[in-house]
């Protein structure tokens, strides 16, 4: 089960008092999930190479009864609903400029069962970019992304990958030595640009592989890939920070 499908879960377990009585006409909270990521994908703006600005601001409009049940669901929904933001954004390779907030707002033109989503780019600390300032309303606290750390884990130690270019192989002047024969001396380099890190083979004599198919020019990495060199088997990971391994 995905990540995004456990906190879906999480989700309707926490209204589920709210969403088991009453008419089927009623907005439920993993349509809003659902569609909080299309919102996203719609509004992401390609603003450089490998840079996309994806909104942070988020306000969900709901009729009179679906808004009356959002004040019942109260700040740990709507904390959900900032996770899937951000775990979408995660997977998606996006940028945000600030934490990530989401508020319910009454509106009059919507019936019972629908319901809309406007969003807009706020910096952290600012005003919203593309909206006036509003009156208070019901809102999650903000949430800022979990800043990701790219980790190898070989052998049972564990390397941070802290610049943007580490070289691996069996040679000492490697930054990571890996001490295989079947390992070229500048075998792999782990290239990290705007978020995204990829495995380059480097003319290896043996080559190298990520999860099973052979690496010809650049790989992209996720979390969990398996990278293979001779006889050495490397997981790739992404760690929060504060949690980061060895150097």
């Amino acid at each position: 089960m995905g990540l995004l499908d456990k906190v879906e879960r999480g989700i309707e377990k926490a209204v589920r008092g709210v969403f088991s009585t009453g008419s089927k006409a009623q907005v439920e909270p993993v349509e809003i999930a659902s569609r909080l990521r299309r919102e996203v994908d719609h509004k992401a703006i390609t603003i450089a190479a490998g840079r996309t600005l994806a909104p942070n601001v988020f306000d969900v409009l709901l009729s009179d009864d679906d808004f009356k049940r959002a004040q019942e669901w109260g700040t740990p929904l709507a904390e959900e609903l900032c996770d899937v933001v951000i775990n979408h954004v995660r997977s998606q390779g996006y940028t945000l400029q600030g934490s990530v907030r989401i508020s319910f707002r009454r509106s009059e033109e919507l019936r019972a069962g629908d319901f809309d989503i406007k969003s807009s780019t706020e910096k952290s600390g600012g005003a919203p970019a593309s909206a006036p300032s509003r009156p208070n309303l019901p809102a999650a606290p903000s949430r800022q992304p979990t800043r990701l750390q790219p980790v190898l884990d070989i052998d049972g130690q564990r390397y941070s990958l802290n610049a943007p270019s580490i070289i691996l192989g069996r040679s000492s002047e490697a930054d990571i030595l890996v001490d295989d024969t079947g390992v070229s001396r500048r075998h792999l380099e782990i290239r990290t640009t705007n978020g995204i890190t990829s495995a380059v083979d480097m003319g290896s004599t043996n080559g190298s592989y990520v999860n099973g198919h052979k690496v010809s020019g650049s790989t992209e990495l996720t979390d969990g890939s398996t990278i293979t060199m001779g006889r050495t088997k490397i997981i790739f990971r992404l760690l929060p920070a504060n949690t980061g391994g060895r150097p």
